[in-house]
């Protein structure tokens, strides 16, 4: 049982430094979320509900592996080799294969313009909900170019000028 939890550890460690290093994952899991919350707003049956998260849950996983790939090219190749480079790009290829493929589906999924109209005047009648949305957004932009540990540096040094100034 022990190696069975320290291997979740692990598998954990590796999705956070991913999600800490690369900001096409934070960009993931941000389009996640929102075609989640988007959802919320159509009548999908559960096999939709089924394709959109391992959809989701693909890309998060091949963008995990493509990390990997690249780290590992990285630390076996101190200049250009033109296999380094084929493998990275192939790893990249795979991500982008898989999330064009998602996009589509989610273009067949979501574009129901009925839908989206009702989705606009949603958000037009609750400026409440508006708001959310948009500093959600905001913060997602964010969360995407700085990520977490970027986030964590720009609060440091905020807090750390305030201090010294005050």
């Amino acid at each position: 049982m022990k190696k069975q939890i320290f291997g979740f550890k692990c598998a954990f460690k590796g999705i956070i430094r991913t999600i800490n290093s690369e900001s096409h994952m934070r960009f993931h899991i941000v389009a996640g979320i929102y075609v989640m919350l988007f959802s919320m707003f159509y009548s999908f049956s559960p096999t939709q509900y089924a394709v959109l998260i391992l959809l989701i849950t693909s890309v998060m996983a091949l963008e995990t592996v493509n990390t990997c790939v690249e780290d590992l090219c990285g630390l076996v190749a101190d200049r250009y080799e033109p296999l380094v480079k084929f493998a990275k790009d192939a790893a990249a290829g795979a991500v982008l294969t898989v999330a064009l493929g998602a996009a589509v589906i989610a273009c067949i999924f979501f574009l129901d313009f009925n839908v989206i109209n009702t989705i606009f005047t949603f958000f037009a009648e609750n400026l409440l909900y508006l708001i959310f949305l948009l500093i959600s957004a905001v913060i997602s932009a964010f969360f995407v170019v700085l990520g977490p540990v970027g986030i964590k540096e720009k609060f440091i040094k905020l807090k750390n000028g305030h201090l010294t100034k005050g």
